[in-house]
């Protein structure tokens, strides 16, 4: 496999030359020595943190060297009701085959851990080991969510093929693997705060994540750990470690110390958001779900009933109008915003909508903020530069929030609340300051807008019952990940919030808000759900066909927990 190297501001992408994975459909090598087996740690950090990100998001893309640019993001978007599909992620659809499940696991194991690997082993032998601590914390990362999504994964024997000839790498259990790379951090933590030979490579540019600042790495490396024992509380005793890291003060404490992988605009190499490209697409079969646009107009008869949201802008471009005609080829219209329901068995819902459907706007995917202008989306119409979260200062704020509500730490929830909402506005700010947009975007952070919507929030709060106010903090929650949907799955399936769409719930027929269609005449959509709603994901179809230590496919998927789920 040829070495592409291709240096732009944001990532010097590097293919390599051996990418051994959790299976031998990956095994490649190639003794040409115009062709290197291995490349200096430097190069290969900005390639494993670029598609760390795309392995997590939402895309429809491929890159310049055909990866794709879309992962395990693409369908949870559907699963925790932020957009709405028209393929397999429409009714909870999990094929084992998928191809966006495929993606996402090819570029975690493939592109992200066998390439950590890499560092982690070369790294110790040339003495760079801050290197080899960020390659720890990455892989620790990226091994707890693939636990996170199907429960059982190869650990203990991946990436051994090289060393100790394990060619099909045996799955391990969740509940083995996490207190693994709870070590495994700790370890990258010493590796950062030590320092070798003269010859030392220290992490700069090349770290696109952190620009090499130790401080932020260790940050990031506790604040992983804060959110994994979170994840646990409903099934072992969190209390002394996750307040110990509160006390320790070395969690993610700002903005810009946000862990998160920054996108820029397009140039000689397409560094847009992943989930830009749906600015661009022929054929745009995603847009975001009229149950997360109810919620945040405040038409939601269960939270934040009258509660309109200043976020809505930012959040979604309309490429229709409040004054534009009606169109036959709606399915659900509220003004400018257009959509379809999931689920739906109405008979638009397979109508060409390309030109009039809604898009996410300059939040989360560096698209266009909403003027109420309208206009058909194209890749002009925005950057695409806005970076993938994985874990903010927001988050950090919202777990904390969460613990104290249920007695698990100190403190005031409703304070913790109210500092994660106003936390989420100050990254909305810090994505459009560095999108360069040639729009004029209004800062949100301090505005009496921001102001009115966090009071009336926290007034709902005060008022609710202990579960209400979960639910609460967890919709908010779900609310400021947009754009960062595997959170947002786990976040459901431990806590059972926010409360998701059910058809059910609306007889099987669900109707267009009335008054706000911007005339069109919409008649009620029949919505049916075959399938529960997956636990956990499948088995890979094509891993466990040819890994003969693989276990069974999953049965049924609506019983199918990873270990940490209650």
């Amino acid at each position: 496999m040829k070495c592409i190297m291709k240096k732009t501001k944001y990532f010097i992408i590097a293919a390599v030359a051996v990418f051994v994975t959790s299976c031998s459909k990956h095994f490649d090598i190639n003794d040409n020595p115009n062709d290197p087996l291995a490349l200096s740690e430097d190069v290969l950090l900005p390639r494993i943190q670029k598609y760390l990100a795309y392995g997590l998001s939402m895309g429809s893309d491929t890159d310049e060297n055909g990866v794709s640019k879309g992962g395990f993001g693409t369908n949870l978007s559907a699963y925790t009701h932020q957009m709405t599909h028209y393929g397999n992620a429409d009714q909870y659809g999990a094929l084992p085959n998928d191809y966006f499940w495929d993606a996402g696991w090819s570029l975690l194991y493939r592109d992200v851990l066998t390439n950590t690997e890499f560092i982690i082993n070369q790294g110790t032998e040339n003495g760079n080991p801050r290197y080899v601590g960020i390659a720890k914390i990455i892989k620790a990362y990226a091994y707890s969510v693939l636990v996170d999504l199907f429960g059982e994964v190869p650990f203990s024997e991946a990436n051994q093929l090289t060393t100790n000839q394990i060619r099909y790498p045996k799955y391990d259990k969740g509940e083995d693997i996490y207190p693994q790379l709870f070590t495994l951090l700790d370890e990258a933590i010493v590796n950062l705060q030590s320092t070798s030979a003269e010859n030392e490579i220290v992490p700069g540019a090349d770290d696109v994540i952190y620009g090499g600042n130790v401080t932020r790495w260790i940050k990031a490396a506790n604040s992983i750990k804060f959110k994994l024992l979170v994840q646990q509380r409903k099934v072992k005793d969190v209390s002394g470690e996750v307040n110990a890291l509160i006390s320790s003060g070395d969690l993610i404490s700002s903005t810009a110390e946000s862990f998160m992988v920054p996108f820029g605009i397009n140039s000689a190499t397409d560094d847009r958001n992943p989930a830009f490209s749906q600015y661009y697409a022929t054929q745009r079969t995603m847009s975001p779900s009229p149950w997360l646009y109810e919620i945040m107009k405040g038409y939601n008869n269960n939270i934040l009933t009258g509660i309109e949201d200043p976020r809505i802008p930012y959040y979604f471009y309309n490429q229709m109008t409040e004054d534009d005609a009606p169109s036959d080829i709606v399915e659900y219209r509220d003004g400018g915003f257009v959509s379809i329901y999931f689920g739906s068995q109405g008979p638009n819902r397979s109508k060409n909508s390309q030109n009039v459907i809604s898009l996410f706007g300059i939040y989360p995917v560096g698209g266009r903020y909403d003027t109420g202008a309208g206009g058909t989306a194209s890749a002009s119409s925005g950057t695409g530069a806005a970076p993938y979260r994985m874990i903010t200062y927001a988050d950090i704020l919202f777990l904390q929030a969460e613990l104290a509500q249920e007695g698990l730490i100190s403190g005031n929830a409703g304070e913790l609340l109210e500092r994660a909402i106003s936390e989420t506005s100050k990254m909305i700010d810090y994505v459009v300051a560095n999108n360069q947009s040639s729009q004029s975007v209004p800062v949100l952070s301090g505005s009496d807008e921001e102001d009115d919507y966090i009071s009336a929030v926290m007034a709902q709060f005060t008022s609710a019952s202990n579960d209400k106010k979960l639910e609460h903090i967890m919709t908010q929650k779900w609310l400021s990940s947009i754009g960062s949907w595997v959170d947002q799955y786990n976040d459901y399936r431990r806590t059972g919030y926010p409360v998701l769409f059910n058809p059910a719930d609306f007889g099987g027929i669900v109707t267009p808000p009335a008054g706000g269609n911007g005339g069109d005449d919409i008649a009620p959509v029949r919505v049916v759900l075959n399938r529960p709603f997956p636990l956990s994901l499948p088995f890979i179809a094509d891993e466990i066909n040819k890994n003969t230590n693989a276990p069974a496919q999953k049965g049924n998927l609506g019983t199918a927990k990873v270990f940490w789920m209650p």
